[in-house]
């Protein structure tokens, strides 16, 4: 089994839970940035209704702003076909996102969906963006678990695997979006879910976590064979839509510093301490509304 990890860098994850708006330009500069450092995945905006998520209202100014290189993923989160639309009339995204699930309380409450509805609304999606030439990762929000009592077992988050590479897609992502398993539920899920998947499909895991559970939960994946880690520097994030106490991201350098003491090839990135100082200060400043917004 290869060793080299496929690092998502999430600044939109990060970002979409502050009350305050970070100002487009600086948004745009912190991207960049992350470009320079190295990062070649990331996932840095979403194209869905500014009365929902006010902080990703700009997102085609951001984009627009940014100097994109050859070789930089850049994915879109989308939850409908006029996002899919927005997205990638941009001309900078090139991966759009789709958040599936097995809860259906999440589906009603991220993106007022039924889950026949967010199935049907997927490959609407996946057309717009095989038309266009972009590829498409679809995620699995509440993979392991979720706080409405929904049902929850491996074998419903098998199916949704089968339903959505039937229906093409071959990047899933396993999001435990309010942070609830543990690292052997991580380390199970993740191994039957590898197990049934043809090797063509790539699956990734998409990790919230405490940041002093971090450590372990990165660990048990490894060990089950994940490679593709969805991060956010200084540990930002957290979905709000999910619940009322955010669970944020596991943070990039922690992620790192963990996955080089397994041994793993990890992508070359240049030093990472003034990107964590200002994700930090993103997090500082922007955590409330300024008072003249009011």
């Amino acid at each position: 089994m290869s060793h080299a990890i496929q690092l998502v860098e999430c600044p939109r994850d990060a970002w979409q839970g502050l009350a305050g708006v970070i100002p487009a330009a600086a948004k745009a500069e912190y991207l960049g940035a992350l470009i320079a450092a190295g990062f070649t995945r990331i996932d840095a905006a979403s194209f869905v209704s500014p009365r929902a998520v006010p902080q990703m209202a700009d997102s085609e100014e951001v984009l627009s702003l940014l100097d994109l290189p050859p070789g930089v993923e850049i994915i879109g989160i989308v939850v409908n076909t006029k996002g899919a639309e927005r997205a990638i009339a941009t001309g900078k995204v090139t991966t759009l996102g789709f958040p599936h699930s097995i809860s259906a309380e999440f589906l009603h409450r991220n993106q007022n969906q039924t889950p026949d509805g967010s199935l049907a609304t997927l490959q609407a999606i996946q057309a717009a963006a095989n038309q266009a030439g972009l590829s498409l990762v679809v995620y699995i929000s509440m993979a392991f678990g979720n706080p409405y009592n929904d049902p929850w077992s491996i074998d419903a988050v098998l199916d949704a695997c089968r339903e959505l590479t039937a229906r093409g897609a071959r990047q899933i992502s396993l999001a435990d979006t309010v942070g609830v398993a543990a690292p052997k539920k991580i380390a199970g899920l993740f191994a039957a879910v590898r197990a049934e998947m043809d090797s063509s499909v790539e699956i990734g895991l998409h990790l919230h976590a405490r940041p002093h559970e971090a450590t372990a939960k990165i660990r048990a994946a490894y060990q089950a064979g994940c490679r593709r880690f969805d991060t956010a520097l200084a540990g930002l994030g957290g979905c709000p839509f999910a619940q009322d106490d955010l669970v944020g991201n596991i943070a990039t350098e922690t992620a790192l510093a963990e996955l080089a003491q397994l041994g793993a090839e990890l992508p070359e990135l240049k030093p990472l301490g003034e990107l964590i100082a200002l994700s930090r200060d993103f997090g500082n400043r922007y955590s409330h509304v300024a008072e003249d917004s009011l």
